[in-house]
């Protein structure tokens, strides 16, 4: 059998994690897949599969690597910027304070602490709650740690980097490190802490986007980015008619750099520019 029958490894994929293949751009997650498995040696997908089978840490290795977590704060500033001076306004103008606010695909928590803190220019915080969600269980526990190298701040506004932020390193950094689910910290020497002030406004659960049961109703906004470019057409056409669904009317969907809807007109959006869309109907 070898690395030829994909298929083969699809359904087994689906049976042992709920994660649908199909769903995924096929040629990109296989090289992807095929790589991970050639890294541990084993010559064939039943090989691996009984790997998954008994090895836990092989599973969540799987799931880390078939989800390509990549993430930082503020991603694409000038998007942040339209958030700040346009939609949140208009959210509150529309909805009031209390917005109901979902990060789908939150990866590593960078998306859902952003928009804590872009929400805190506009709403006191302690009025602020985000719901967040991703597949991987492992990138849910790094996102509720709230702990992250130098890079992914680089594009925070330096008012909520000196607010929310404090500086981790030597014994205290160990003290983490040696903490269980935490080893791939151990070659920083320094880190940053995100505070709980902005950590204790968001919620983390594991849903999957390609389940219909696991999307939300009357949500104000929904932020999923730089994620569905894996997804094939067809996935990706089901999943932003579902997030429609998920939204009230005039609720607003901000999606990535790297995606478009282009049929947006008939799954009853309006585009206030190129990354957010309104539902209308």
């Amino acid at each position: 059998m070898a690395f030829n029958d994909y298929k083969y490894l699809k359904d087994k994929i689906l049976s042992l994690t709920g994660v649908d293949l199909n769903s995924y751009k096929e040629a990109q997650m296989k090289r992807r897949i095929d790589q991970l498995i050639n890294k541990k040696g084993i010559s064939d997908y039943p090989g691996y599969i009984e790997l998954l089978k008994h090895d836990k840490d092989a599973m969540e290795e799987f799931l880390n690597h078939f989800t390509i977590n990549v993430s930082n704060f503020y991603r694409n500033p000038e998007q942040w910027e339209f958030m700040d001076k346009t939609v949140i306004p208009l959210l509150i103008e529309r909805f009031g304070k209390n917005l109901k606010i979902w990060s789908a695909a939150c990866s590593t928590g960078d998306e859902p602490y952003s928009l804590v803190m872009a929400l805190s220019k506009h709403i006191p915080l302690n009025m602020i709650r985000i719901y967040a969600t991703d597949i991987d269980k492992t990138i849910l526990y790094k996102a509720k740690r709230g702990i992250y190298v130098e890079k992914s701040l680089e594009d925070i506004p330096k008012e909520f980097r000196t607010k929310y932020f404090t500086k981790i390193e030597g014994a205290e950094l160990e003290d983490i490190i040696k903490q269980p689910g935490n080893s791939d910290l151990k070659t920083l020497r320094c880190a940053f802490k995100i505070s709980d002030e902005i950590k204790n406004r968001v919620t983390f659960k594991q849903a999957n986007l390609l389940e219909p049961k696991d999307y939300p109703k009357d949500y104000h906004l929904i932020v999923c980015r730089n994620v569905l470019i894996y997804f094939t057409e067809e996935a990706k056409d089901s999943v932003f008619r579902r997030f429609h669904d998920s939204l009230v009317h005039e609720g607003i969907l901000f999606i990535g750099s790297t995606e478009q809807i282009t049929n947006y007109r008939e799954i009853k959006y309006t585009r206030k520019n190129s990354f957010f869309y309104e539902r209308t109907d």
